[in-house]
């Protein structure tokens, strides 16, 4: 997790300095770093989880490793990883797209003259320039871009939709209090198994999804928001 922390620092800072903007563009990257935080934070009580789980009975360790793995069926912080790639990618969606746009825009008034410059301007899609020269989405201009934001957005929704689910229904229930009983095929007797420090495992479970049901409402308050701002023209 480290090495992915200090990975994406400079990806993050490339992003943020990038000469094109467009609406809430700070308030996505915000909840971006936000997000590498909390699961930093939250992985940190994960890194010895097969030391916290110990069974009765056992000599040699195969037993406590077998009933191990069949608590532990699913996977944790492989999975939260990968799903926050898909929150990243979800995000760079639209910053190609608004590349793209700006590329597009510089294309035009570059081929274009003297009489046309006003109407490449008209035609440059939603893309106009600023008092500090940065080039500025405007979602006013263009419903195209206007929907290709929302399919970020609703992107990125479902993403911490599913992120809610494997935090809740996989990883949550195997983090109990209670004594796990085991038997596999490897040891035939019943073991009784616990995991240490699960209250400090469980709260980063309720970190992470806090989180993520917190990105979830703004971003549903944004798509409404939009649909009825820029599309509807409320």
């Amino acid at each position: 997790m480290a090495a992915l922390v200090t990975g994406l620092i400079p990806i993050l800072r490339t992003a943020v300095d990038a000469t094109t903007t467009y609406k809430c563009r700070t308030l996505w990257f915000g909840f971006l770093c936000i997000r590498l935080v909390i699961l930093f934070l939250a992985e940190l009580p994960f890194t010895k989880l097969d030391a916290d789980f110990s069974c009765n009975g056992t000599k040699d360790g195969i037993c406590t490793r077998a009933c191990f793995n069949r608590h532990f069926h699913k996977p944790m912080m492989v999975a939260w990883n990968f799903i926050y790639v898909l929150v990243i990618i979800s995000v760079l969606l639209m910053e190609l797209f608004a590349s793209n746009l700006r590329s597009l825009a510089q294309k035009k008034k570059g081929k274009a003259g003297v009489e046309m410059e006003a109407q490449g301007k008209e035609e440059a899609s939603a893309v106009s320039t600023d008092q500090t020269g940065r080039a500025v989405i405007d979602l006013h201009r263009d419903r195209g871009t206007v929907g290709f934001y929302l399919l970020s957005i609703i992107l990125r929704i479902l993403v911490e939709l599913w992120f809610v689910y494997v935090l809740l229904s996989w990883n949550l229930p195997a983090l109990s209090n209670d004594p796990y009983r085991c038997s596999t095929d490897v040891c035939s007797e019943l073991h009784v198994c616990v995991l240490r420090a699960a209250p400090e495992k469980r709260m980063s479970i309720y970190a992470l999804a806090s989180i993520s049901i917190l990105i979830i409402v703004v971003s549903l308050i944004f798509c409404m928001y939009s649909i009825a701002h820029y599309l509807c023209n409320l």
